[in-house]
């Protein structure tokens, strides 16, 4: 087994980011904000907190449906079956942090063939959790599972899931993305996509 795959093996927990990570990625966030009225580069959940409230909730319905759309156009990313297959199977605890709706994470996981691999409990959306970078949604989940952040790797392939890696103290993975952006210095361990992380294991 190379140096990654000891680093791995020696992981008890694992978090997920899931749109773009544990999927394809089909979210248009541009589409998104267009749709939304949201100011261009903006944070959509950080505007759309930034609100009144009734405002918001009119727009939140809207993004809800949006992604709904979304979820039932779900499919794996490359190598995703395969490496939770593996940690399933070695007993790690696994779970999902996304920015989504968890109604909606839940479709998708389900959507993509993965879902009785998490616990309903373990799947942390955006009303359960500040949003990342917030790493509030990773100690939730440690502390649930009575590990430590030492025993855990947060995996996806945005900035944000980075930096909430970073800041609970895990080692983070980043995933490759289709616009190459990467953040070297929020990133422990990168691949290509997950059917690489998975190969991590098998060597």
């Amino acid at each position: 087994m190379n140096k990654t795959g000891i680093i791995f093996s020696a992981k008890s927990c694992w978090i997920f980011d899931l749109d773009g990570t544990l999927t394809i990625p089909v979210h248009d966030f541009d589409y998104i904000r267009k749709k939304l009225d949201i100011p261009e580069i903006s944070d959509i959940l950080g505007h759309l907190d930034s609100l009144p409230e009734a405002e918001a909730a009119v727009l939140r319905a809207r993004l809800y449906q949006i992604e709904l759309k979304l979820a039932h156009k779900a499919t794996p990313s490359p190598g995703a079956v395969e490496t939770l297959t593996i940690l399933h199977q070695s007993g790690a605890k696994l779970g999902i942090l996304t920015r989504n709706d968890r109604e909606i994470a839940l479709l998708t996981l389900g959507m993509i063939g993965v879902g009785h691999y998490f616990a309903d409990e373990n799947v942390l959306g955006r009303s359960d959790a500040p949003p990342k970078p917030d790493p509030a949604g990773i100690h939730r989940l440690l502390s649930e599972w009575g590990a430590d952040p030492g025993d855990a790797v947060m995996v996806g392939d945005y900035l944000f899931d980075l930096q909430a890696g970073r800041s609970a103290g895990t080692t983070t993975v980043h995933v490759g993305r289709p616009d190459s952006k990467s953040w070297p210095e929020f990133t422990d361990i990168a691949v290509t996509s997950l059917a690489d992380l998975a190969l991590h294991f098998q060597q």
